[in-house]
C-alpha cells in the first residue's frame, strides 16, 4: 500500500482557496492521480458540488465520480482520493467520514480551517481494512 502522497503545492493551495470559499461549509472534490509503488501521486484536483444538506457535511455527486471515471479510461490515471474540508479546524477524519469511506487504498485529503482566514491545516489519510492510517505527503 501507499506510504506516501505526492502533493504539489499548486493543488494544495487550490484545495485551501477552495475550503476558505466554501466556509463555514464543506468543499468537497475528487483527486486524479496515478500510483507507483508505495507513492500515489495527487496530478489534477476535480471541485465538486457538495450534494449535502448540512454545512458540516460532504458528499460529492456520483454522476461526477462516474464521469472522472470514464474519462480517466485508458490513460493510465485513475480517481486515487477525494478531498473535503472541515470547518471545525481538525484536520483528522470524523465520525462520519469513516462511515462513508469503504474504499481500501483511498486517500482522504482533509484541509482544516477554524475561520475563513485562519492558517489552513491540510492532513492526508489512506483508507485500510476498515480505518484511516495517517499517509505522509511531500511535493514532488
Amino acid at each position: 500500500m501507499a506510504r506516501v502522497l505526492l502533493l504539489p503545492n499548486e493543488l494544495r493551495d487550490g484545495l485551501f482557496c477552495e475550503a476558505r470559499a466554501a466556509f463555514p461549509g464543506e468543499c468537497c472534490g475528487l483527486i486524479e492521480g496515478a500510483t507507483r509503488g508505495e507513492r500515489m501521486e495527487a496530478m489534477k484536483f476535480h471541485p465538486a458540488r457538495n450534494l449535502a444538506t448540512r454545512a458540516d457535511r460532504f458528499e460529492v455527486d456520483p454522476a461526477e465520480q462516474f464521469r472522472l471515471m470514464r474519462a480517466l479510461r485508458g490513460t493510465g490515471r485513475a480517481m486515487i482520493g477525494c478531498y473535503h474540508s472541515h470547518p471545525d479546524g481538525r484536520a483528522e477524519p470524523s465520525p462520519r467520514d469513516l462511515d462513508g469511506a469503504g474504499e481500501d487504498g483511498f486517500i482522504w485529503l482533509i484541509a482544516a480551517l477554524a475561520a475563513r482566514d485562519a492558517a489552513p491545516h491540510l492532513a492526508a489519510f489512506i483508507f485500510e481494512n476498515g480505518s484511516f492510517r495517517p499517509l505522509a505527503m511531500t511535493a514532488p
